[in-house]
């Protein structure tokens, strides 16, 4: 066109800047905006708008925002890409910024614009301007509106307010693709696995049919019960409905293979990607660390880099928490400082959780906490969290008590930290502490949450709790215990009572031990599947020591690979033996 010395004109503009922006030709979509100059076409709403949503999608904001202020008149048109702009962006408070000015502006938002203003709010957790933006949706009349009522309704899940999501997507007229998908991710997000599921069967049975978005949903479900059998299912559903060359819904079935314990398929999966970017690499070093194969993520992040894929804040989180299991404290020291150096990423907050949690577990308790003190961002929960696991592990009740009332002052319905502390307090004997601070929780409406193990079976999901007779075959669960448990004290297994955290006496203790949660399933693992074939246990939380000695003992004698995921970790038993060589 140009060759030819014809002139493009305010229609032209919008159409070229579309293709850049489609194919993030941010270079490309510079010159053009510099022929827009010379035909002093920038004015131009139409212009403008398609100038704002290449340098958007090109990642360039402020560009963006530069042309945006240039406009002489903005229509609703040029505000909602400014503000979608921001939220594609990461730029969330930006977009809720605007959106008040666009008000005090009076351009009239659309469906787009609140949409967008919705999924701002869920992306920073704040529910209660989501709720001030519900009113406001109300009282304009864009309730019914299909793409605002599926923002609401991820809004209200990813703020946890699973019940107002669940009512809002009942009282849709009409639900499309994005409503499922809103409603599975919820629920799968907020630890509701089981929910996650009734959904997605619920859409199977509706017009809508799942899309590769389903999937990326769906898949971390089976990954929260270990539900193994189930991802193979879906899996066996993204072939035939030709997602797997999706790099999304490809990253999700190998973050699911390894968080159901079966790393071997996951790295298959990825080494037959033909195409990987930082989030699939991040996942498959990820899915090592947590099964303890501290080297093989090392290898791969050095891979990574060497083909030229920069690594990202997530990816460091994946590589030091790999470190952290592997107990890789000179390694992790490196990558700590290489983050700022060589890649110019400020370590956020989590990455000092990592660190804490690294010297933590490998006794170096003063450290950890001079760490803390040193931090130039002010500690979470996650940091004073990891500090006072680090302290039960190692029985510091001084250094656990600091990081205990640190914890009570910034999360105090946490039932959790006020357990840990109670379990220093019953290690080290000092039984009238305990029955303080269970009175303290009972004072505070506070509850422990109780220990739960999930065995899949015949792609059914089974559940015990520790002392657990509801099942239908706990006479057989029992008389498995039983069995195992003469035969275990024969090849040398002595009860530890020190994990039983009650001052109760030492053959009660024994009897408690025998019914934790994770022995039950496997008693019912044992009891229901085929010889030789590797039983699978998820714990919610972390596998007490009598356990994890147990466990060895039992795979030995029933001569069964045995694996366990509790809440920090995997643990592969065979032979006697663990992979985490007793360092967990």
């Amino acid at each position: 066109m140009q060759e030819a010395d014809v002139q493009p004109n305010n229609f032209t503009f919008p159409v070229v800047l579309k293709a850049c922006a489609e194919l993030s030709a941010l270079q490309e979509g510079k010159e053009i905006h510099y022929n827009v100059l010379k035909t002093e076409s920038e004015s131009n709403v139409f212009v403008g708008a398609a100038l704002i949503n290449m340098y958007v999608k090109c990642g360039c904001t402020e560009d963006a925002r530069q042309v945006f202020d240039k406009m002489s008149e903005r229509d609703a048109v040029l505000w909602t890409a400014m503000i979608v702009g921001y939220v594609q962006n990461g730029q969330a408070y930006e977009a809720l910024r605007i959106f008040q000015q666009m008000l005090l502006a009076d351009a009239q938002p659309d469906s787009l614009t609140m949409a967008s203003v919705l999924s701002a709010c869920a992306n920073l957790g704040i529910i209660d301007e989501g709720k001030q933006i519900h009113d406001y949706i109300v009282r304009i009349g864009f309730e019914s509106d299909v793409s605002v009522c599926n923002s609401l309704v991820a809004m209200y899940a990813k703020c946890g307010k699973l019940g107002i999501a669940r009512q809002l997507f009942d009282k849709m007229f009409k639900r499309d693709v994005i409503s499922w998908n809103a409603m599975i991710a919820g629920y799968a997000q907020n630890g509701r696995a089981k929910e996650a599921l009734r959904i997605f069967d619920q859409m199977r049975m509706s017009d809508s049919k799942p899309d590769s978005a389903t999937m990326v949903g769906v898949l971390p479900a089976c990954s929260h019960l270990g539900a193994l059998q189930q991802g193979k299912s879906f899996h066996n559903y993204i072939i035939r409905s030709g997602f797997e060359s999706d790099v999304s819904v490809a990253t999700a079935l190998i973050d699911m293979y390894a968080k159901c314990g079966s790393i071997q398929i996951a790295r298959k999966l990825f080494d037959r990607m033909p195409k990987r970017d930082v989030v699939s690499w991040s996942a498959m070093i990820s899915g090592y660390g947590m099964h303890g194969h501290g080297d093989d993520s090392l290898t791969l992040f050095s891979q990574m880099q060497e083909i030229g894929v920069k690594p990202n804040d997530v990816t460091f989180i994946s590589v030091l928490s790999a470190c952290s299991h592997a107990g890789l404290i000179n390694e992790s020291w490196e990558y700590f400082h290489s983050m700022d150096r060589d890649y110019h990423i400020a370590p956020r907050v989590e990455h000092y959780s990592c660190m804490v949690d690294l010297l933590g577990r490998a006794g170096h308790l003063d450290e950890a906490h001079d760490f803390i003190k040193k931090m130039p961002l002010e500690a979470h929960v996650g940091v004073w969290g990891a500090l006072l696991s680090a302290c039960r592990i190692h029985c510091n009740i001084k250094l656990g008590e600091i990081a205990a009332e640190r914890l009570f002052d910034l999360d105090p319905a946490h039932s959790g930290y006020y357990v840990l502390l109670s379990n220093i307090y019953a290690t080290a004997g000092r039984w009238d502490d305990v029955k303080n601070l269970r009175m303290m929780m009972k004072d505070r409406g506070l509850e422990k949450k109780p220990g739960c193990s999930f065995i899949e079976v015949d792609n059914k999901v089974h559940a015990f709790l520790v002392g657990d007779r509801s099942h239908s075959q706990s006479g057989q669960i029992y008389g498995m215990l039983d069995s195992l448990a003469g035969r275990m004290v024969e090849a040398g297994y002595v009860p530890n009572t020190n994990f039983v955290l009650h001052d109760v006496e030492e053959e009660i203790k024994e009897h408690m031990l025998g019914t934790h949660s994770e022995k039950l399933a496997i008693a019912f693992g044992l009891i229901n599947t085929s010889p030789g074939t590797p039983i699978r246990i998820t714990k919610n939380l972390r596998v007490c020591g009598d356990c994890h000695s147990a466990t060895k003992f039992i795979s030995k004698i029933a001569k069964r690979e045995i694996i366990v995921r509790d809440l920090n970790r995997f643990h592969h038993f065979k032979d006697g033996f663990c992979s985490c060589k007793d360092y967990w």
